[in-house]
């Protein structure tokens, strides 16, 4: 077994510097690579000055003040890809599993960068073939998009790369799944969304570079994606159309996708979720919903009329800095919160805001879960699974919260595996997101200068 090394100790790997495009307000294009010369302040200065004179970064909206504060502290904060080699399953005792601080969580497998297709990682998400009952990780990278067989999960096998349409390289990929096809989007001008048909992996064997099934080129940039499996609607928000706010594409015929209209009137959306309702507040069932994170806001819209969706409110709270992403719990009556800015700017612990939505015209905060003593990583990406939240938290790795007392304000932390060892402070390193939805109870994590690790909770 290997044990990490600390990225205090890696020389900078010029190919994993940080890559991001200027768009100007005539719609032109200007790439920009930004070369490291020894420290992240490098960076973080020329984004400044780019930021400073009205050219936005594209990621966050570039029109409002939160937007440009979190691109800005984002790519201040980048970090060379760590030179690590693959590490076997190790068992979290006595505090430890191959080096890496957990509590109650195994490492099953590690995989770095190197072998999953290069360039650093961003978003994760995850595919069970129905017919074949077998596990894949879907890895965004920056130019591509990795599979990964990880049915035998101390044994992944990397079965190859979808690379970004036309080569455009972007530090924000986004993926998520409808009926056996990934959808990929990405945070750079032209790149729009490619469809890749998932049964296409079935009996690969060495790894293959792919190409898209089809492409839906209504956007160009999109921040993110969200996709109802339900009612078979996906939803890119913080794209260049809409005001940043819902796209709304009919994707039922799945490697046909068409516009189905647009959520504007609350501007840009970071990110979202979309269900059929079933929760408390009645005068709803059975109308679908979502719930977003409007960087200030927690905004509820129903969706269910394409053609003329309806703002039902728009909350704020107390400590935003940048209202990031968020999760229903499972009876759709609560929603836990991140913001990606308040621990940085605060200076505060990990905090999860916990919201009641009983009444979706005028959700509550009823509570903010606190990390312990000396966690103060930025919390990123939370999906919730039973009664508990996998959070990815950046430098603090994977958190998972016992959600059972939230109905009073509270949660608590049931397990951790921590992927950046050096340190819990709230730098935008680490651990990106998440999966925690494999029928086997494999939780997958991407790392953004590490790789792709394959964990086992041990939870009650």
């Amino acid at each position: 077994m290997t044990r990490p090394v600390s990225p205090r100790d890696l020389a900078p790997d010029r190919q994993a510097n940080p890559c991001f495009s200027i768009i100007h307000h005539d719609g032109r294009e200007t790439p920009m690579r930004v070369v490291r010369i020894g420290a992240a302040l490098a960076v973080g200065a020329l984004a400044a000055s780019l930021l400073g004179s009205g050219q936005p970064l594209v990621a966050h909206s570039p029109d409002t003040p939160a937007g440009r504060a979190s691109a800005q502290e984002f790519m201040a904060q980048r970090e060379p890809t760590q030179r690590l080699t693959a590490v076997a399953a190790a068992t979290c005792t006595g505090g430890q599993a191959a080096g890496y601080p957990c509590r109650n969580v195994d490492l099953l497998s590690f995989l770095p960068l190197a072998d999953i297709g290069g360039s650093q990682a961003n978003d994760i998400w995850g595919w069970t073939d129905s017919l074949t009952g077998r596990e894949y990780a879907l890895v965004g990278r920056r130019n591509g998009t990795s599979f990964v067989d990880v049915s035998n999960p101390t044994a992944p096998v990397y079965l190859g790369n979808l690379p970004a349409y036309q080569n455009r390289t972007a530090v924000w990929r986004d993926i998520k799944v409808y009926r056996d096809h990934a959808y990929v989007v990405a945070d750079v001008s032209g790149h729009g969304m490619q469809v890749f048909d998932l049964t296409r992996l079935r009996g690969v064997t060495a790894p293959q570079t792919w190409t898209a099934d089809a492409r839906y080129g209504q956007f160009g940039n999109s921040h993110n994606i969200a996709i109802n499996e339900e009612t078979g609607f996906a939803y890119a928000v913080g794209t260049n159309t809409c005001s940043g706010g819902l796209h709304m594409i009919d994707i039922r015929t799945p490697k046909s996708p068409a516009s189905a209209g647009c959520v504007s009137n609350d501007g840009y959306t970071h990110d979202t979720q979309c269900v059929v309702y079933r929760g408390p507040d009645t005068a709803y069932t059975g109308r679908e919903i979502c719930v977003s994170s409007n960087e200030d806001t927690v905004t509820v819209v129903d969706v269910t009329t394409k053609s003329a969706p309806r703002q039902l409110s728009r909350i704020g709270y107390t400590g935003r800095a940048y209202t990031h992403q968020g999760w229903f719990t499972g009876d759709q009556r609560y929603f836990l919160l991140d913001d990606e800015l308040d621990e940085s700017r605060r200076g505060v612990n990990t905090q999860t805001y916990l919201w009641d939505l009983a009444d979706l015209d005028a959700p509550r905060h009823i509570g903010t879960y606190s990390a312990p003593a000396g966690v103060m990583a930025t919390d990123h990406n939370q999906y919730v699974k039973g009664r508990y939240s996998y959070q990815a938290n950046y430098r603090a790795g994977l958190r998972i919260l016992d959600l059972t007392e939230v109905p009073n304000g509270r949660a608590s932390e049931a397990g951790y595996f921590d992927i950046y060892p050096s340190s819990n402070s709230s730098s935008m390193n680490g651990a990106w997101s998440t999966y925690p939805y494999f029928p086997s109870g494999i939780v997958v994590v991407s790392g953004i200068e590490q790789g792709l690790f394959v964990l086992r909770p041990r939870l009650p």
